[in-house]
């Protein structure tokens, strides 16, 4: 009797460790498995819908140069950025543009800038700055028709800029971002007139 209940005794205390083995072996495999690190299908850069005001976005004309354009950014009743104003031609000015600066984002899993807006059916320019140690930016000029479009920018076609002039460098690179801008500067007197819904990346 004494051998039969030491046997059961037995086979009791290896079931338990057979089953606490597993479980622990369970518990591990779990907690050592690397959680979905995989980027979204698309990031939203700026939503203005979601904008109570203009925000970080700062006008900048050819003043800085002696030129005379006017430039303003305000976020209509529409929840709508708006960017409008008078490009002039005098004192060697023509154009006038409105930024976003902000801290180093990593886009390097997107190929495309996606911006929902309605223009004036004239051209504007979407620039991006990578580095703020460098001097130039990235650019990709648009034609706009007037009526709401979504305007798809490949940003591997963006081509390196300063003050005008297209640069002897790669074009951009698609890694970080650090600054969006919208530019006019169609080398005439005009006015202008963009709303830009929201700006995405794909």
């Amino acid at each position: 009797m004494k051998n039969t209940l030491w046997i059961s005794g037995l086979f009791i205390v290896l079931a338990c460790a057979s089953s606490c083995g597993t479980s622990n072996q369970q518990s591990q495999t779990t907690q050592t498995q690397a959680p979905d690190s995989r980027p979204p299908d698309e990031m939203m850069l700026f939503d203005f819908s979601n904008s109570t005001a203009a925000g970080g976005w700062r006008v900048e004309d050819d003043v800085v140069m002696g030129g005379v354009s006017r430039g303003r950014f305000f976020i209509n009743d529409a929840g709508n950025g708006v960017f409008s104003g008078n490009v002039s031609l005098e004192n060697n000015g023509g154009f006038s543009s409105v930024q976003h600066d902000f801290d180093p984002i990593d886009v390097s899993a997107y190929s495309t800038a996606m911006i929902r807006l309605k223009g004036d059916g004239k051209r504007y320019q979407f620039r991006v700055e990578s580095d703020r140690r460098e001097r130039h930016a990235y650019v990709y000029t648009f034609q706009t028709t007037g009526e709401w479009q979504t305007v798809e920018i490949p940003l591997r076609e963006m081509t390196p800029q300063f003050r005008g002039r297209r640069l002897n460098l790669p074009n951009y690179p698609g890694r970080t971002m650090v600054q969006a801008r919208f530019l006019i500067a169609n080398g005439v007197a005009e006015s202008f007139r963009l709303e830009i819904d929201n700006i995405r990346l794909k």
